[in-house]
Order: structure tokens, then sequence, then C-alpha cells
């Protein structure tokens, strides 16, 4: 029943499929089930290291337990334009929040990036961003300081001097240079390393192999950044030579 709700069997499957080191699709395709859905399941509950079908299970008649009484006094979703479907829009984002998820980001920052990326405008306050996740303020500030580190948003005060929070084409960009430079961090550290162990010890050609490795990637990353920056300010169908690979 790929559109029910999981049952406690299937989540036995999940974690026995877990302890077997098998990944999130195979686990899906033997429970015919979408892979997002095993992905989300695992992520709510745990991670791959922690997840536990008993536990998992609990905590969900617990959230659906807590959602049945409708409030009143609750805050009323906020609307979306365009004349979009509200639920579709709503799963595609939970979607997404996975994906960043699995990518290596937190929770609340993964679903405050999501927020973010489903805007027109792809630019939020804090207030408007704890209201659409119905979360706290400080939940939202403390995600953004994150994604603000990893030049994944960028902050400016609009006319009402307010701080907001956006998401625009170069912000990709700037996130692969700050990766390289990551690297070039490393390939320094694993040569200090090589200096320090002796150069034909197996240890150091370990590091001077890893040295070398990142080091290529790095100028590679940086390369196919530069090049294909220009994408990222094309609107899809108005240039094909955008959707063209380089050199091709």
């Amino acid at each position: 029943m790929p559109g029910g709700r999981l049952t406690q069997q299937e989540r036995q499957q999940i974690a026995l499929g877990l302890a077997d080191g098998l990944a999130y699709a195979e686990i899906a395709r033997r429970l015919d089930r979408p892979t997002s859905t095993v992905t989300r399941e695992v992520m709510r509950n745990g991670g791959p290291t922690a997840y536990r079908a008993d536990l998992a299970h609990r905590a969900t008649e617990h959230r659906a337990h807590r959602r049945r009484p409708a409030s009143p006094r609750g805050p009323e979703p906020v609307p979306r334009s365009g004349g979009r479907d509200d639920e579709v829009v709503t799963e595609y984002q939970e979607r997404l929040t996975t994906v960043f998820m699995t990518s290596g980001l937190p929770k609340m920052t993964a679903r405050v990036l999501a927020c973010l990326y489903v805007t027109d405008t792809g630019s939020l306050t804090a207030s408007e961003l704890a209201q659409r996740l119905r979360v706290s303020p400080a939940s939202v500030s403390k995600a953004i300081t994150f994604l603000a580190n990893m030049d994944l948003v960028r902050r400016e005060r609009d006319e009402r001097r307010r701080e907001r929070y956006i998401v625009d084409d170069d912000l990709w960009y700037q996130s692969m240079l700050r990766s390289a430079r990551a690297n070039d961090e490393l390939v320094e550290t694993a040569r200090q390393g090589v200096a320090v162990l002796g150069p034909h010890t197996p240890a150091a050609t370990r590091l001077e192999n890893v040295a070398r490795f990142l080091d290529f990637v790095s100028e590679s990353l940086v390369r196919a950044a530069e090049q294909a920056r220009e994408i990222l300010y094309t609107r899809p169908g108005t240039a094909s030579h955008a959707e063209t690979p380089p050199g091709s």
C-alpha cells in the first residue's frame, strides 16, 4: 500500500534492512514504497544508527494523536500564491527537506532552507519563517546562522529595517568555492603530515595521495563552478547554450 502510513511490520523490516547495511532505495524496493518515504522515516526517528521500529511506531502514533484535535486558536496556514495546491507544495517541501537532511544538514536547518526555496521571492523574515514552519523564532535564528556560515543564505535589511534571509542565484556558486577552500586546508594539512612522518613511509604515502586527490578535486570544482556560473543567471528556455555542458 504505497500511499498509506507505514505499518509496524514495515518499520521492523526497515530496522532489519538498516542492520544488514542495505541502502534506503533497496529497503524501499522491498517494501514497495518510495525511497523518500523510507528516508524520511529513518531521519525522523534517530537516523540509520539509532532507528528502532517500536520507538518509531510509538512516536508516529503520538504525532498523529497530537494532530487530531483541531485548535481554532492555532496559527492559520500561510496561503500560497499562484493558485498552487497547498498540499502538493507542502509534500514537495517535505521531500526537499529530506534531501537536504541526507546531504548532511540538521533537520531544522534543512526545513528553513527548503521553506526559502519554495517561495517565489526566495526571501523571508524570521517571523515569516517561524509562522510557516510553526516553530519558534529562536529555532529559525539558529538555523539561519548555520546556513549563513555555509554561504547557503545571505541576510539583508528591507525598507522596514527588518532582516530578511535570502537564497539567490549566486549562493550555490559561493558555496562551491567554500567547499574548494575547505579542501585546500585538508591538502595543506595532509602535506604537513608527509613532512612529519617521513616522505617514504606508508603513512606519508597515504597522506600524499590524499593531498593529490583533493588538490585535483578542488581545481576541477573551481573550474567547473566558473564555467557553469552563467547557468545560475539564465532562465530556462531563454538560452539553449546555457544547458550545454562547457566544452561540448
